[in-house]
């Protein structure tokens, strides 16, 4: 094999190598990426139906109903202008109350119900995720208000 034949083949093998590594990568990232959209969204069915992604916004207030079977609790999240019903079968964190912030992570149903695989709530008084935030900034702007309360929800812990 000549040496401009032998150089060819080995940039060429490289660039293939390269390529495949790639694409590996970009397709394990894809998998396991994850998008966040507000009820608003969902409602305008921005969300998609064949993926995991999360929620997040407020729990409604007087939303919060545990399932006789103990484990499964269904309460509704919004943003002050959409509101979306969640089923979760766990145990919730221990500061989630209705009213409060509130992030889930699950698949959409063909009913429009979201069915939450994770339940993460607000850790403190002043912490909301940015992108919960900035869907109540843009559902407030368009005149929604919610009252919020501090009692315990009836799936939570006391």
């Amino acid at each position: 094999m000549k040496p401009r034949h032998k150089r060819f083949a080995i940039i060429g093998g490289g660039v293939a190598v390269l390529g495949i590594a790639t694409a590996l990568v970009l397709n394990a990232f894809n998998r396991n990426l994850v998008f966040f959209f507000s009820p608003s969204q969902v409602a305008a069915k921005e969300a998609p139906l064949d993926r995991t992604f999360r929620i997040g916004g407020l729990v409604a207030p007087g939303s919060v109903k545990r399932q006789p079977d103990g484990v499964t609790v269904e309460f509704a999240v919004t943003d002050t202008a959409h509101t979306l019903t969640v089923v979760y079968k766990g145990i919730l964190p221990d500061l989630f109350r209705e009213g409060k912030g509130v992030v889930t992570q699950g698949r959409l149903d063909e009913s429009g119900v979201f069915q939450a695989k994770e339940v993460l709530a607000k850790h403190d008084e002043n912490y909301m995720p940015p992108e919960a935030a900035d869907a109540l900034a843009k559902a407030q702007k368009g005149g929604a208000s919610l009252i919020t309360q501090d009692k315990p929800a009836a799936g939570a812990r006391p």
